[in-house]
């Protein structure tokens, strides 16, 4: 069975090349269906020069609008109701597709999400979930990475619920370690946020491993890290420029000290492999967790391949029935009778 995936055409910063590219691409290996949501004329004659007359299960959804990487979510919601944002999730509020993709604007992606599907049941903040790589070879999930920039305790309690359920689901971990972002490792270390959503951690039915630092992000020691979204975004785009750095550092020193034709092309092989584990494009999109749908956010400086994979993880996460499994999640906790003082509400 094809699932339908409405895919913002205008979203990404080479819009829309990239987003037609990646749609031919998932259309021909992936069980799905491509909506394509943007300028009806651009995109019909962009899709028939990519796809050189090759029938493929790809259709167009006309929007006349769209919303651009440097304007006010806020404002730009305001000022453009057929955006391209817009009618690819009204697609899926009428159940005519099972999920959006978008690697346009993060804020205006999170609050139209919001306000045109809703927020789960028990969901007071959506969270962004990125999923990144581990010196063990298992990649862990960090959210909220950029749609909460201020949080509340109680907010870092449900995201860790539904990185959890993410981490299980998806991510195939039977029982997905947890871990709460700080200063340091010790009980008590952190600011008011931190030492009062540990709190909350403590007492849900997660396995809570306490508090890790920055470097535990990468090496394994935690499957699921909770933070706010302003500390989680900060990370995510430092590592992004620590990798590409890397990247560019090893390949300058490959190309300087190896000599030898087959050394040079067994240092090509590794290094093209470790290009591939730090590439965000490998890793597809990241899913906005507790709005009554998919809806998945790719990087905006997305190509054809990462495109593809956000596809692939949108594609995922409605077979998986992520949505359902969170709502079923929170109707069954229970309310916290004697909430702590500036704890926040219970959930």
């Amino acid at each position: 069975m094809l699932t339908d995936i409405a895919l913002d055409a205008m979203g990404s910063d080479r819009s829309p090349d990239p987003e037609i590219k990646g749609a031919i691409h998932a259309c021909r290996q992936l069980p799905v269906r491509v909506h394509l949501v943007g300028p009806e004329a651009r995109l019909r004659t962009a899709l028939r020069e990519a796809a050189d007359g090759e029938d493929l299960p790809i259709f167009i959804v006309p929007a006349k609008e769209w919303i651009g990487m440097d304007e006010k979510a806020a404002t730009a919601i305001r000022k453009k109701p057929e955006s391209s944002m817009r009618v690819g999730l009204r697609l899926v509020k009428e159940k005519q597709v099972a999920g959006f993709l978008t690697a346009g604007n993060t804020g205006a992606a999170m609050a139209l999400a919001k306000m045109v599907l809703g927020a789960l049941p028990g969901v007071d903040r959506p969270a962004l979930g990125a999923t990144l790589p581990t010196t063990t070879g298992s990649p862990c999930v960090l959210l909220d990475v950029g749609a909460n920039v201020d949080c509340k305790p109680h907010n870092l309690e449900q995201f860790a619920v539904m990185g959890e359920m993410f981490a299980r689901c998806i991510l195939k971990i039977s029982r997905p370690r947890v871990g709460l972002l700080s200063i340091g490792e010790e009980e008590g270390k952190g600011n008011e946020l931190t030492r009062e959503a540990a709190v909350l951690l403590k007492q849900l039915p997660l396995n809570f491993v306490g508090n890790v630092e920055g470097r535990d992000i990468y090496n394994g020691r935690a499957d699921v890290i909770v933070c706010d979204g302003f500390v989680g975004n900060v990370a995510l785009k430092a590592s992004e420029g620590l990798g590409r750095m890397v990247r560019e550092l090893l390949r300058q020193s490959l190309n300087s000290t190896v000599t030898a034709q087959v050394g040079a092309l067994l240092s090509r092989k590794a290094f093209n492999d470790f290009r591939k584990r730090l590439d965000y494009s490998e890793y597809g999109g990241v899913p906005l967790l507790g709005v009554r749908g998919a809806c998945i956010v790719n990087h905006g400086s997305s190509n054809d391949r990462a495109i593809f994979n956000g596809i692939r993880v949108t594609d995922e996460f409605i077979r998986a029935g992520i949505n359902q499994r969170l709502e079923r999640e929170f109707a069954v906790r229970p309310a916290d009778p004697s909430p702590q003082p500036g704890a926040g509400l219970p959930v």
